[in-house]
């Protein structure tokens, strides 16, 4: 006798694009630990799925040397990010339920989900403690999710997926909710997005150029190669921050995009770098688990006339300066990735791609490989945090520079936004374009690789081009 589908544990439900999905997850917006990770509308290869997740079954909370979790019960806490994040995955994957074949192709079968900002970073390497600490997210905030929605839109297939046999008690809940968000909507008033003050940088523009200045001089006396030097944007703001991000996605279509909320901070991300994406290949003692990261480095803004559009990509795609940028960082994730590589799979399989987003031109570069069957996911990436791409060369040394001369910590910037599922199946993003909510004030940040023949009024501009669809957008 065939299962009633609220017996199962997926249905499919009517296809849902992009915005639609926004619509659904904004029932879910304010809840704590509710998570979309969105797609955007990009032509892209990572763009075919949307994902929305609440509710967890357990979080994990890693803040100021301290892993706090609720939910479970965990043994053997030592306070070291990373570790006892492994841990708090396996103790999901104990009870994981798999998906039938049919639904192999979604990204996430149930696992952890959240994000690890760059200060997650000093819990890897010594570095010294010099920027002002004002902005207090968790360095990093994980969920135990149980079910999901994920939308295809490659195939034009959303589905309602739960993956523990824990949320058995309300899962039939959860179906009803989602056939009344889709036979009825939602009302939910809230409050429109607004800034109370205009944006101010951390650092004008003359005291962007003596950080250049002390960066080149770094370079100069053979501390470094390139180091990623950014500013920071905040604003006094009222309204709800999701209403802030729907405003942003109106402009800003990027593939690794998500919102979480955090009750007392949320976390807007419109980022167009993957970070790492792990994925598992063959079966039984032929199984093997496979690597790629993808890091920008080079950069032109878009232009609404096609023809200086097209100059605009062929002088990036053309330019000495970002391919030797470019290089340096494919060749520290290259070393990253080999600490957990096995031995001869590390591979450049795609050298300066340009890739064309809403309002600027990227030079991306991709770098594959198997992990190590001696590695775990867990430890591949301690050992490439945070991403090179946003850091610089050689990345220990960057960091101390960037810590010596940013007036404030990165907090989420520069983080990852990241799910790792039951199955093995890791996807992240590099938390650029990204802001965060914190004491009714809203932070974004703009960087960029600086080297040798970096010119000091290139790079400033260049900052704000990247910054040109969102500061703007958020001041309207």
């Amino acid at each position: 006798m065939k299962k009633d589908q609220s017996e199962q544990n997926f249905i499919e439900l009517p296809y849902r694009e992009p915005s639609e999905v926004r619509t659904l997850f904004g029932y879910f917006a304010d809840e704590p630990w509710a998570l979309l990770f969105d797609s955007g509308k990009t032509i892209h290869q990572a763009a075919q799925f949307d994902i929305i997740l609440s509710r967890p079954k357990a979080t994990f909370c890693f803040k100021e040397g301290k892993t706090n979790i609720t939910g479970i019960e965990l043994d053997g806490i030592e306070h070291q990010p990373f570790e006892d994040l492994e841990r708090f995955y396996q103790a999901g994957l104990k009870n994981a339920l798999s998906l039938p074949a049919e639904l192999q192709q979604l990204p996430f079968h149930g696992g952890i989900a959240g994000y690890c900002s760059y200060d997650a970073g000093r819990y890897v390497e010594d570095l010294p403690v010099i920027a002002e600490h004002d902005i207090k997210l968790p360095e990093l905030a994980f969920g135990l999710y149980e079910w999901a929605y994920i939308s295809d839109h490659v195939n034009h297939k959303s589905f309602l997926v739960k993956f523990s046999d824990y949320c058995n008690n309300y899962w039939k809940d959860i179906v009803c909710e989602f056939k009344n968000l889709y036979e009825n909507g939602y009302q939910r008033e809230r409050q429109p997005f607004s800034l109370n003050s205009d944006w101010q940088s951390n650092m004008n523009k003359d005291g962007y150029i003596e950080r250049f200045n002390k960066v080149h001089d770094y370079i100069h006396a053979g501390d470094c190669y390139q180091v990623n030097l950014a500013q920071r944007f905040s604003a006094e703001f009222k309204g709800h921050p999701w209403n802030a991000y729907l405003k942003l996605t109106e402009h800003n279509q990027a593939p690794f995009s998500s919102y979480m909320n955090l009750e007392e901070q949320q976390i807007l991300s419109l980022s167009p770098e993957r970070f790492i994406q792990v994925f598992p290949q063959g079966h039984g003692k032929s199984k093997k688990h496979h690597v790629v990261t993808q890091p920008i480095k080079g950069t032109r803004p878009r232009s609404p006339d096609a023809a200086e559009d097209q100059r605009l990509a062929d002088e990036l795609v053309s330019s000495k300066k970002d391919r030797a940028e470019n290089l340096m960082i494919v060749d520290l994730l290259r070393n990253d990735i080999g600490r957990n590589a096995a031995i001869g799979s590390v591979e450049v399989t795609k050298l300066f791609e340009l890739q064309s987003f809403i309002s600027v031109h990227h030079l991306v570069s991709t770098i594959e490989a198997d992990l190590a069957s001696s590695s775990d996911t867990f430890q591949l990436l301690k050992h490439c945090f945070p991403g090179g791409s946003i850091t610089g060369a050689p990345k220990v040394r960057a960091m101390e520079i960037i810590e010596e001369l940013e007036p404030h910590r990165r907090s989420i910037y520069c983080g990852s936004m990241l799910y790792y599922d039951y199955r093995g199946y890791l996807d992240s993003n590099i938390a650029i374009r990204t802001l965060v909510t914190d004491n009714q004030k809203i932070h974004a940040w703009g960087g960029g690789g600086l080297v040798a023949d970096s010119e000091a009024e290139n790079e400033y501009e260049e900052t704000l081009h990247k910054l040109s669809k969102i500061l703007p957008v958020l001041k309207d």
